[in-house]
């Protein structure tokens, strides 16, 4: 099998458990204001201090400082500043959320340490420091109350990665500078200025424009995304101004971002040619009456005051009263064992390796400074087998063993789609075998059919206990070579993932580093990769028996340390009594497979297509001019510049254009709604309609999914290769594309069970609470009785305005939904949306207490458990242990992760069960049925017409029977021609 089943980008997660909390560390503060640190928890921010007003300092200034370092002789070297939260807030907005194995999210951590890694790598800078802004409110606020003021407060889910961002650099040794009062900016002016007095280079990297006015010969911008740098002549080829200027130049323009107000009506453009006619902003004031355009000439007449308001808000600062630690910053000081157990702890795998390539010769680690040697090879003895008589002998060797370990080579990645290349076996740690069926001409290998009838004894003997790596893929492989194989008993990648739920790598090349400190063969070391890859078929035999022996015998070695880790956790029933058996439920099911109708498909296709070209024509109306509305950057311009829609959010590249911002920009002008609908239509199309057909497999002409078990924390199931998750439901659309969907027998039909508001009855189970468990047991219409009693009315009072917002309200305010984003999802007013929150938590006290409940749990244990005892880290709610959570009505990230976990993970552990149930009740039946997929909280079954009323009562038994809440569970059964049907 595929050794690494595919992996969303930077998630990569190995870790130990998290370390104790981090500590300060800081070099000393000058005036008891500024402050240059090393550690990661900054101090809190004192009172801006009242700064003066006037214009700065020469930039050779340089006040004395108490207990600054010894500036050093900078003459040719290079100092790197980074405007830190600028870099921070770029990879948080760009980078997919990710989540440490403790369950800390660490996008921003990842991103910022990445960037840092090849920041070092590219410029090998002789000083590194990394500039904070430390508090909200500066001299500019006392200068004009609206700067700033519209800025969004940092999100939650960012605010709580800076202490682990101040770790890292303190690992990194790399100097960290903030100041109260001050920007983070006016510290990058700070330091340059210092550096080209000293005759050094100054490298600042940002993508800020303001700081645009800070280059020089010798200090200049450096944009980490682009590999580009900008000096006195790329700022000309950019705006057309010297750098004295941009100061003038920002002060006509203004920035709505920072509410710098400018002059109304004075674009870049003119602002360019009034300096390029002028060069001063005080000429260009002065020489108002001479400008061409009567409105420009009254607001430049009008705008004196606001122009020069404006001049000092954009001015950077250089006299910033801040100790730069030069001591610090210096390159070469960093604790490579620190960056290493920061990698492990927060499961930065690639990051680690990159972090002891770049410093492992220059590190404070292990005293010498160099990388640890490589672990001495695992001692093996790999056999192939090239005749029947070596293959009758490892029969015979296999049968003498309880428990042998399995893994097969394919010519694909789907195993349902793929040929059988070879067979590979481990029976003791270090011995095992490879039975090649498929080779290049000449290489030894033997006829599958001989193969498959000489291991059936051992494969398909019960007593005789199989272990793998995500054995379900081999399983499907030797089914479709008629051999059911039988004694499933441990799978490494699933029971890695039990013990590690947060980790979202569980690759057999990760757990071998992990677990045995082994560095296995690539897989590309054999195939290749890009337009050179090949079939592993094609690969020499010899070369394909080492990798493929390699691939049985980790896990065998694997499981016992996998076993006793289950057992010790209290994980090992749920392993063995719900995960394992799940395997063959999985396997039959992707072996089944679904029929989808490529035809159809074809014709909506086509009706997608004249779609998409519609919406397209209306959004190019709507802009009053053809452009692509595929590129973020057309788009953003047509929104922001020519439509002056609010900027919402900004990326690294600019003004965000994403579906939240569209959203939000929606009711202001018809033209985001429509680009909604144009991305909605056109990634159906390219992710289904055109793609499936591509996918339907062309020996059983159905398309077959993979149900993988090592994805999602809480325990459900993920579908890949196609995910079929995510094809909507309620829309016309998704809808469209279920229709595709359909039986593989003639007159067959396809029914659904599904389990009614699962999530919410798990809620009403675990909190208790009256009104939710009566409101179940009168089987009452929830989300109308929760909009009866948050409205106060009666239940025949609600309309469907209401009924829909209770429903938001139910599904959102449990897992912590704040009052910003319910009224962003319902479109209403923030205060309309708390008290919406606030009427709730007052109807259905119990909910709250079941959450405090909980979080009280995780503060304790540092873990949250599910009904069935699945457990899953949450580290960051033990660092919460001194906020009052009862006082407010949102949840942070690691809350929101724990109490989610509970009620989802719980109903997880339900809907497995129900499909062991439903399998073994199936196969003890002889009705013509078989389960085909699970989605979500639904099974979806194919049924002859006459086997479809005892199917249905079969499911619903199993499916209500599987346990006893506090509430009766419900499903919801249908049955059709097509899923859309269903």
């Amino acid at each position: 099998m595929p050794r690494n089943p595919k992996q969303p980008t930077l998630t990569g997660f190995d870790h130990d458990d998290a370390p104790s909390s981090p500590h300060d560390s800081g070099s000393p503060a000058a005036n008891g204001e500024a402050n240059a640190v090393s550690g990661s928890n900054p101090p809190a921010p004192d009172p801006a201090p009242a700064p003066a007003t006037g214009p700065a300092p020469p930039a050779n200034s340089r006040p004395a400082e108490a207990g600054d370092d010894p500036r050093p002789d900078l003459q040719g070297r290079l100092v790197v500043i980074i405007d830190s939260h600028s870099l921070i807030y770029q990879v948080f907005h760009a980078l997919p959320p990710m989540s440490s194995p403790s369950g800390l999210p660490v996008a921003a951590v990842y991103g910022f340490l990445g960037d840092v890694l090849e920041l070092i790598a590219r410029k090998s800078p002789d000083y590194l420091f990394c500039a904070f802004d430390k508090s909200d409110i500066t001299f500019r606020n006392t200068l004009y109350s609206e700067y700033k003021a519209h800025r969004e407060s940092m999100p939650d889910e960012l605010r709580q990665q800076l202490p682990l961002i101040r770790r890292t650099l303190s690992a990194l040794s790399i100097g960290q500078i903030e100041c109260s009062g001050y920007e983070a900016d006016d510290i990058l002016a700070k330091v340059g200025a210092e550096v080209e007095a000293a005759g050094g280079r100054c490298l600042i990297v940002t993508s800020d424009k303001d700081c645009r006015q800070l280059i020089t010969d010798n200090v200049r911008l450096y944009n980490i995304r682009k590999n580009a740098e900008m000096g006195p002549a790329e700022l000309w080829d950019d705006w057309g101004v010297r750098p004295e200027q941009v100061v003038d130049y920002q002060a006509l323009v203004g920035d709505p971002v920072d509410n710098v107000p400018g002059v109304p009506l004075i674009g870049p453009k003119r602002a360019q040619q009034l300096l390029e006619e002028y060069d001063t902003l005080e000429k260009v004031l002065d020489e108002a009456a001479a400008s061409k355009g009567p409105k420009w000439r009254k607001n430049l007449e009008e705008g004196r005051e606001r122009a020069m308001l404006s001049r000092e808000l954009v001015r950077l600062r250089t006299d910033v009263p801040c100790a730069i630690p030069w001591r610090l910053g210096a390159v070469g000081g960093a604790d490579l064992d620190q960056i290493t157990a920061l990698c492990d702890e927060l499961g930065f795998r690639r990051l680690k390796d990159r972090a002891k390539e770049l410093i492992g010769d220059h590190s404070k680690a292990g005293g010498s400074g160099g990388a640890a040697a490589p672990p001495p090879p695992l001692e093996t003895d790999y056999r192939l087998i090239r005749s029947e008589a070596e293959l009758a002998e490892l029969v015979t060797t296999l049968s003498g063993y309880e428990r042998i370990s399995l893994d097969t080579e394919t010519t694909g990645t789907n195993p349902r789609c793929s040929q059988l290349v070879g067979i590979s076996v481990a029976w003791a740690p270090g011995e095992a075998a490879y039975i090649p069926v498929r080779a290049p001409a000449g290489d030894p290998q033997l006829a599958e059919s001989v193969v498959v009838e000489a291991l059936r004894p051992v494969l398909e003997n019960p007593g005789i206990a199989k272990v793998g790596q995500n054995i379900k893929f081999d399983l499907i492989v030797l089914r479709g070579c008629s051999l059911d194989v039988r004694g499933v008993t441990d799978d490494t990648m699933v029971a890695d993932y039990l013990l590690e739920p947060g980790q979202r790598n569980h690759t057999l090349d990760d757990l071998a580093r992990r677990y045995l400190n082994h560095q296995t063969t690539p897989i590309k070391a054999l195939i290749g990769t890009g337009k050179n890859q090949c079939r592993m078929d094609e690969v020499d035999v010899e070369r394909v028996a080492d990798y493929a022996a390699e691939d049985a015998d980790i896990p065998l070695r694997l499981a016992p340390m996998l076993r006793e880790r289950l057992e010790n956790e209290g994980l090992a029933e749920l392993f063995d009594t719900i995960e394992i058996p799940l395997i063959d439920v999985l396997a039959e099911m992707e072996f089944n497979g679904i029929r989808v109708d490529v035809d159809q498909l074809a014709e909506l296709s086509a009706g997608f297509a004249a779609e998409i070209e519609r919406l397209r024509e209306e959004i190019h109306g709507l802009a009053g001019h053809e452009f692509n509305i595929d590129s973020p950057k057309q788009l953003a311009v047509v929104m922001f510049d020519e439509l002056n829609l609010p900027v919402v959010k900004k990326t690294k590249t600019g003004p965000s254009t994403d579906v939240d911002v569209l959203q939000q920009l929606a009711p202001l002008h018809e033209l985001p709604e429509k680009v909604v609908a144009y991305r909605q239509a056109t990634k159906l199309r390219n992710t289904y309609v055109d793609a499936l057909p591509q996918l339907v497999c062309q020996s059983t002409g159905r398309l077959h999914t993979s149900f993988r078990q090592d994805v999602a924390a809480t325990g459900r199931l993920s579908s890949t290769e196609p995910n079929l998750q995510n094809i909507p439901i309620r829309t016309e659309q998704g809808r469209a594309i279920r229709s595709a969907f359909t039986a593989g027998h003639p007159d067959w039909l396809l029914m659904g069970a599904d389990y009614s508001q699962i999530e919410l009855r798990v809620l009403a189970h675990y909190s208790g609470d009256e009104a939710l468990l009566a409101a179940y047991a009168e089987d009452a219409d929830i989300h109308r009785r929760v909009a009866a009693e948050v409205h106060g009315i009666l239940e025949s009072e609600v309309t469907d305005e209401m009924r829909r917002v209770a429903k938001t309200i139910n599904f959102g305010i449990v897992y912590g939904q704040s009052p910003f984003g319910l009224a962003r999802t319902l479109r209403i007013p923030k205060d309309e949306a708390a008290a919406y929150i606030e009427t709730y938590f007052a109807r259905y006290p119990g909910v709250q207490a079941f959450m405090m409940r909980t979080l009280s749990n995780c503060r304790q244990t540092g873990f949250v458990e599910t009904m069935l005892g699945r457990r899953r880290t949450v580290q960051g709610v033990r660092d919460l242990e001194n906020l009052d959570v009862s006082k407010r009505r949102t949840l942070t990230e690691p809350e929101r992760i724990a109490v989610n976990t509970v009620i989802q993970g719980s109903a997880a552990d339900l809907i497995k069960q129900a499909m062991l149930r439903v399998h073994a009740e199936l196969k003890d039946s002889s009705l013509a049925a078989k389960l085909l997929l699970q989605i979500h909280d639904e099974l979806l079954f194919e049924v002859a017409p006459d086997a479809a009323d005892d199917l249905e009562a079969l499911v619903r038994r199993e499916m209500i029977g599987v346990a006893e809440l506090r509430v009766p569970l419900k499903v919801d059964v249908a049955r059709g021609q097509s899923w859309a049907e269903v």
